[in-house]
């Protein structure tokens, strides 16, 4: 399974539809969205992907972000999401807190650690934990990005909007 990644999106409506345009010219199965949509209309652009999402620190109508993902189909589950996929076990979470990240990380019991909100492109293994971010879509003080990860190779790819 291929999963696009995305996370600090900040309202940027011209980097979200270049995301959008990049996950399905990569044919993803499954978006991702790691938190700080800030504004719901910034959900409807990712209308026509599966998208499932959790809840940043920026985000604060909550209720309005539930309604636009269920207006595109898509899912938001709160502030932390796991799930299972060709026999990994995935953690999504913001970030904010970086101790409660650090736990999910080392833990152990995830195969996969996604977060965003630091804005910093990251893969690396942490013991036998991947750790991803995508990196900001946005681009705030630095360059665009969002991240491909295969499920079935392992690999991830950074791509910048």
């Amino acid at each position: 399974m291929k999963i696009g990644l995305i996370s600090d999106s900040h309202d940027h409506l011209e980097n979200i539809k270049k995301s959008v345009k990049v996950f399905k010219d990569n044919k993803v199965d499954l978006v991702i969205h790691l938190g700080d949509y800030v504004n719901p209309n910034s959900v409807l652009a990712f209308k026509g992907l599966k998208l499932t999402g959790i809840f940043g620190n920026n985000d604060g109508d909550k209720f309005r972000l539930i309604n636009a993902f269920k207006d595109i189909g898509g899912e938001i589950k709160g502030d932390f999401y796991e799930f299972e996929e060709d026999g990994l076990k995935f953690a999504c979470y913001h970030g904010t807190e970086w101790q409660l990240k650090n736990s999910l990380i080392e833990c152990g019991k995830y195969d996969v650690v996604m977060c965003g909100h630091t804005h910093e492109c990251v893969s690396k293994k942490s013991g036998n934990t991947l750790v991803l971010n995508p990196g900001t879509s946005h681009g705030f003080m630095g360059k665009a990005t969002v991240m491909i990860f295969d499920t079935v190779t392992r690999k991830t790819e950074f791509i910048s909007l």
